[in-house]
């Protein structure tokens, strides 16, 4: 990879697995000797970017290399509200300001490789009273990763997803299937929602993250669909 090939996490909506994969990706590029960043530009659903809820938290907690940093250099935006962006910071009578959002991802990008950005919920949710998250891909120049569900349902929400991309013509990276139910896919079924992507979209799954117990410390497994993306790119 170029150090300009920075990435942003989109979902195919909210939960389906965004933290967990840009956890995994930290921990592949520092397995790889490189200087990753992560950095989520807007959180909403948290008092503060140390609150238990708060997705840098997250990936301070789990990342070995990170544990005397401070998760508030990975937030840009934080509020309260479980809610899109533009109405979170509404309720507290604020506004997110794009030139921010870019100077900051410009700022990471000259220290850091790659950058790894993560949406806050699906593409289509709105940022500012004008644009919406896919506009920010399009805008910090980052090459999307989806982060979509395992199971049941994710068909439409990931070919959906694909679409709204290719309609701004902005192809993915690739799907990573996450699989953070309560109980385990059938692998039938991870099979025929994978051959159904594939089929709908041409965009390749690159695999599928099982059930994971300590984050800290992943199985290997989880790591091999990130090899198939960055391997040959390294």
């Amino acid at each position: 990879m170029k150090r300009e090939d920075n990435i942003f996490i989109v979902g195919t909506d909210t939960g389906a697995g965004k933290t967990v994969l840009s956890l995994l990706l930290m921990q592949y590029f520092y397995g790889k000797g490189r200087s990753p960043f992560y950095l989520k530009p807007i959180q909403t659903g948290c008092e503060n970017p140390y609150d238990t809820d708060s997705d840098a938290c997250f990936i301070y907690h789990h990342l070995k290399p990170l544990g005397d940093k401070d998760p508030a250099e990975s937030v840009i935006y934080c509020f309260r509200n479980p809610k899109a962006p533009y109405f979170a910071a509404r309720d507290e009578g604020k506004e997110i300001h794009i030139k921010k959002i870019l100077e900051v991802a410009a700022e990471k990008n000259a220290l850091y490789a790659p950058v790894i950005l993560e949406a806050a919920g699906g593409l289509l949710v709105p940022v500012t009273e004008k644009l919406l998250m896919i506009d920010l891909i399009s805008l910090t120049g980052t090459k999307p990763l989806i982060a979509a569900r395992a199971g049941l349902g994710t068909i439409n929400h990931t070919l959906l997803t694909v679409e709204a991309l290719m309609r701004r013509k902005i192809p993915p990276l690739g799907v990573v299937l996450i699989d953070a139910g309560r109980s385990e896919t059938p692998p039938e079924m991870v099979q025929e929602n994978t051959e159904a992507i594939e089929r709908g979209s041409e965009v390749k799954v690159a695999g599928v993250v099982g059930f994971i117990r300590n984050f800290s410390r992943p199985p290997q497994s989880c790591y091999k669909p990130l090899e198939k993306i960055f391997g040959a790119n390294r």
